[in-house]
């Protein structure tokens, strides 16, 4: 096991990959990396202080690092073939990982943040955060605690798939860092415990000692800015670094990866051709069960629309509305084409299953005429105030959710 240290010389990245973690001042870049990215020696309250070091500290298995050499004979048997996982041009945390996130108010960010861009919500016991994607653009991971649960917000721009995780393991706390590599073009992470290597998208650890865990999924969504600033007043909102390091923030290297008729970038395995590649889906699995929806269905030229469905045997409902941007669209964030704001949420409430209808940009149920938002909340009727259950979900591309689980019954407008 390296001792490796923070301050990372970025180094020539492959395409447009590299743009994630290179910006018009690579030195500044370095410097942010060292500032923003934080080892497990210098923080034990977040962070297993290292492989070598857990089986005493912790309890988790000690080991050679995955990070290091993902062939190594001693690991238990990896789940995906490690001469398949391939550099996506950084070094391991060269695109740096924000460990010390800091927040502001929701009318601060309201001075760089355009309506239509899109931001990842968290919401833990009434904490509300907000994570702007033209920030998770440039950083992909979020060490953060909200409410008092230990996350890791996770974003990865080829396959446009945001993720939050509980970044416990076993148990123990530890933090996640960017590999520098992928997997079906997804960000392979490390946990900077055993430095085992994981899916972003799934949240199972591959490659290392940890091989076969599997992170919780806590449920998060992305929503237009002018909706989040409309409903969450007192939210708060990641802010963008402020150690003078420059990065183009707000902006998109991966200009039109967000094109229904394109092919996907870095990718080595077969498309299922249920779908094109890059179609937009939502999508959920558990255990033994994968199902998606594509945007084509649960969108609707009405400018809002309500799709009904199950999963894993309960019933779901599916709200869409317009005002969101695509991030993946055009090298100006907040111009890309309208894709949409989606919540996925259960419709039973008080016992009662409801059912819902659009109305411009709300919903009511048939039931008791309840009006509710996108966020899944009860703004005005017998309900106000109540909150449907909300049901974690991923929107994603299609190729890289059917790479991972071939076996997904996919609902597309054939």
């Amino acid at each position: 096991m390296r001792n490796r240290t923070k301050l990372i010389v970025l180094i020539g990245a492959v395409a447009l990959v590299a743009a994630a973690c290179t910006s018009s001042d690579a030195q500044d870049d370095t410097d942010t990396a060292a500032s923003e990215t934080t080892n497990a020696e210098t923080t034990p309250d977040t962070t297993v202080a290292s492989a070598s070091e857990s089986s005493d500290a912790t309890g988790l298995p000690a080991g050679a690092s995955a990070l290091d050499d993902r062939f190594n004979d001693a690991f238990p048997d990896p789940l995906i073939d490690p001469g398949e996982v391939q550099s996506g041009g950084p070094p391991p945390d060269g695109i740096p990982p924000i460990d010390d996130p800091q927040f502001i108010s929701v009318t601060d960010a309201d001075e760089w943040l355009n309506d239509p861009e899109p931001v990842l919500v968290v919401d833990v016991d009434g904490d509300v955060r907000a994570y702007p994607i033209q920030i998770m653009m440039w950083h992909e991971i979020v060490n953060d605690t909200v409410g008092d649960l230990p996350l890791a917000v996770t974003y990865c721009p080829l396959c446009n798939s945001a993720v939050s995780f509980i970044r416990e393991v076993r148990g123990v706390e530890t933090t996640f860092g960017t590999s520098g590599s992928l997997y079906n073009a997804n960000l392979v992470m490390y946990d900077r415990a055993t430095e085992s290597l994981w899916n972003q998208l799934d949240g199972r650890a591959v490659i290392g000692v940890l091989t076969g865990d599997v992170l919780e999924q806590y449920p998060s969504s992305t929503v237009s800015w002018a909706d989040f600033k409309a409903t969450k007043q007192d939210g708060k909102v990641l802010d963008r670094d402020r150690t003078g390091a420059s990065r183009a923030y707000g902006t998109n290297p991966y200009t039109g990866l967000d094109d229904p008729n394109g092919q996907p970038f870095l990718f080595n395995g077969e498309v299922d051709v249920r779908a094109k590649a890059m179609q937009n889906i939502v999508a959920m699995e558990n255990g033994t069960d994968a199902v998606a929806w594509s945007l084509d269905v649960i969108s609707d030229d009405s400018g809002s629309s309500v799709t009904t469905g199950e999963f894993a045997g309960e019933p779901l409902v599916i709200f869409w509305k317009t005002g969101e941007a695509s991030a993946l669209d055009t090298s100006d964030i907040s111009s890309g084409k309208d894709v949409g704001t989606v919540g996925v949420f259960s419709p039973i409430v008080d016992g009662q299953e409801l059912t819902f209808v659009a109305d411009g940009d709300s919903y009511i149920d048939d039931q008791t005429s309840t009006t509710w938002n996108v966020f899944g909340e009860a703004t005005d009727g017998s309900l106000a105030g109540t909150t449907l259950e909300p049901v974690t979900f991923v929107r994603t591309f299609w190729f890289s959710w059917a790479a991972f689980r071939p076996d997904t019954n996919l609902i597309d407008a054939s």
